[in-house]
């Protein structure tokens, strides 16, 4: 498949509403939650007034001209915060995208970004019955914070 990785444009961060609902693990056989889920404050923070402050980096997977994955960061109060210097990391697929290595490639590129800016880390939360934890390990993140049904990974960069 040939895709492209690229920096989000301004006029495609609403995008990350999409992405954002995309991103919500649902285990299998589980019912999606309402679309309007991404509404509820603990999740906004992820994507509110995105690309207004430095820390806001968003990479996009591209196939035949069109956006199919993100993966996004900035510097908040989230599931996955360690310090206000660790950015948090977002990341997802339209579901006919996932398993292409299209997550990996936004990872690796949003990571090299990171550490090309200076960033010293950059920290995520995952639901342990998530598959994407395989995913997380393998680009070097690493079990921070364990709680009752998620991690809190970091990746030293």
């Amino acid at each position: 498949m040939n895709y492209k990785i690229r920096e989000i444009t301004k006029e495609e961060c609403q995008l990350l509403e999409l992405f954002l609902y995309e991103a919500i693990f649902v285990p299998d056989g589980a019912p999606a939650p309402p679309k309007s889920i991404i509404r509820q404050p603990e999740l906004q923070v992820y994507i509110k007034d995105f690309g207004k402050e430095k820390d806001d980096i968003c990479f996009v997977a591209e196939v035949d001209e069109k956006a199919v994955g993100a993966a996004w960061v900035r510097i908040m109060d989230d599931y996955g915060h360690i310090d206000d210097e660790t950015p948090s990391f977002s990341i997802s697929l339209y579901k006919e995208y996932r398993g292409l290595g299209l997550g990996s490639a936004l990872m690796n590129q949003m990571l090299c970004t990171l550490k090309q800016r200076g960033y010293r880390q950059a920290s995520l939360s995952v639901q342990k019955a998530n598959y994407a934890v395989k995913m997380y390990q393998k680009a070097g993140f690493t079990i921070f914070r364990e709680k009752e049904d998620e991690y809190i990974m970091v990746c030293r960069l």
